[in-house]
């Protein structure tokens, strides 16, 4: 017996794929933003950044 094992797609299942791209790739944007900025406050400062750790 060969039946299909993937549900048809709704719009709700579309949305929220699109919600989740969405959300990663603002995500990525607010740790490169974060990134950039701790950079330049390290400069402003003189001290040098922290490469290590969690959210590097």
């Amino acid at each position: 017996m060969t039946g299909h094992t993937q549900l048809a797609i709704t719009p709700r299942d579309r949305f929220l794929e699109t919600a989740q791209k969405e959300l990663a790739a603002f995500e990525q944007r607010e740790r490169e933003f974060s990134r950039k900025e701790r950079q330049e406050r390290a400069a402003e400062l003189q001290i040098p950044v922290y490469k290590g750790g969690l959210h590097s």
